[in-house]
């Protein structure tokens, strides 16, 4: 018997696959998208207005039922299209429930 068909004897076996998958999912908690108050939606357009290209930001946004917080280098915004792109990751203006700017470039020029 050759290594390589040896080795695959030794291999785990999944006898139920995607079940382990599956059962994460089931276990995932989800929660409703909460509506902001005007202050809050006042204070998050504020925030959206200040923020630039290349500004460091940390962002809870709401995606698949779940809130997620992501941190990181600001990549793009785009206000007519209403979106915020932080690193790789694009971001609805409207899924946006916290916005915080941690280190600012002023780089306002970049904004499409």
């Amino acid at each position: 018997m050759d290594r390589s068909d040896r080795a695959k004897q030794f291999m785990p076996f999944d006898a139920l696959k995607g079940f382990q998958e599956a059962l994460r999912e089931k276990e995932r908690i989800r929660v409703p998208k909460r509506s902001l108050s005007e202050e809050e939606r006042a204070e998050l357009d504020r925030e959206l207005a200040r923020i630039g290209k290349m500004d460091m930001v940390e962002a809870e946004y709401f995606q698949d039922g779940e809130y997620v917080c992501v941190r990181g280098m600001v990549a793009a915004v785009s206000r007519q299209e209403g979106w915020l792109r932080i690193v790789n990751t694009q971001i609805a203006c409207e899924n946006i429930s916290r916005l915080e700017i941690l280190s600012s470039t002023q780089a306002s020029s970049d904004i499409v």
